[in-house]
């Protein structure tokens, strides 16, 4: 009987030991991975990278494109891996004129969202152009939900962020847009290049961000609203300028849903390992 007992005292120490340990990590789960990241290897042998992204533990992908690839055909090669697909991109010019097929395509790849990252313009954005934004979100968010159960998203890039009536045209963007329809997906670096608080804008939009891109930026490099630097310019996370910690709790109360690292550089080989390890050990 006190063999038994003290047996079993020995099991419920050990898991409240590691649950203590879970308890104080800042980012217990597994991040996602963004395809760009590995475009260039995506595009020459689709099979083999996504072995290597699963090798990671990683096991949650938002594409970016297709990759000469049929939906059906992208997967196949996801569904004989155990990755799944939460979010896909697409251009502006594809959600204008070929929306059905893009709703069509996520739901193929299991998507629950589609997101765009970039808004046609030329020189500075400005508010004309976020007032047709606007009414172009509307109707595609409008359009995937009602037509396929899709929720829209808008990946920031940093041009957004002109001056308006005393805050951004990104304001007026998320302001003026329906939340029914139209989420946002935060790109951190490009929220930090502009001159902006990532954590602070969580904080202030809260759960109209469901998606988010984990990225750093190089230390000494000064940022603008071009939305524009080099690929080279992504660092691994906690190596740059931004405020990881702050932002992921910021992100962690707004409810944000999915967390993909996007490295846009040459050197993902070190760069990514680099960055799956320091969110795996980050303590609150």
């Amino acid at each position: 009987m006190n063999k038994f007992f003290y047996s079993l005292l020995f099991v419920v120490l050990a898991a409240s030991s590691v649950f203590a340990q879970k308890s104080k990590l800042l980012f217990p789960q597994k991040p996602g991975m963004v395809s760009y990241t590995y475009r260039k290897s995506l595009q020459k042998d689709a099979a083999a990278t996504l072995d290597t992204i699963k090798a990671l533990g990683i096991t949650d992908m938002e594409f970016s494109s297709l990759f000469g690839k049929t939906a059906q055909e992208m997967r196949k090669l996801l569904d004989e891996r155990g990755i799944k697909c939460s979010s896909y991109g697409v251009s502006y010019d594809d959600l204008t004129n070929k929306i059905k097929e893009v709703g069509d395509n996520a739901k193929i790849l299991g998507a629950s969202y589609v997101r765009v990252a970039w808004i046609p313009h030329k020189g500075d954005f400005t508010l004309a152009m976020a007032q047709k934004t606007v009414e172009d979100f509307n109707q595609f968010g409008k359009t995937l939900k009602d037509n396929h159960g899709l929720t829209f998203c808008y990946h920031n890039h940093g041009y957004e962020f002109q001056p308006h009536e005393g805050g951004t045209l990104f304001d007026y963007i998320v302001q003026k847009t329906d939340p029914k329809y139209v989420s946002f997906e935060m790109d951190v670096l490009w929220t930090f290049f502009p001159g902006q608080d990532p954590a602070a804008l969580l904080n202030k939009y809260g759960n109209r961000f469901k998606l988010m891109h984990l990225k750093d930026l190089k230390k000494g490099v000064k940022g603008d609203l071009s939305g524009g630097t080099s690929p080279e310019n992504d660092v691994p996370l906690g190596t740059g300028q931004l405020n990881i910690p702050a932002i992921l709790i910021a992100a962690q109360k707004a409810g944000v849903q999915h967390y993909y690292i996007e490295d846009e550089s040459s050197n993902i080989a070190t760069q990514v390992p680099q960055t799956l390890a320091y969110l795996k050990d980050l303590k609150k």
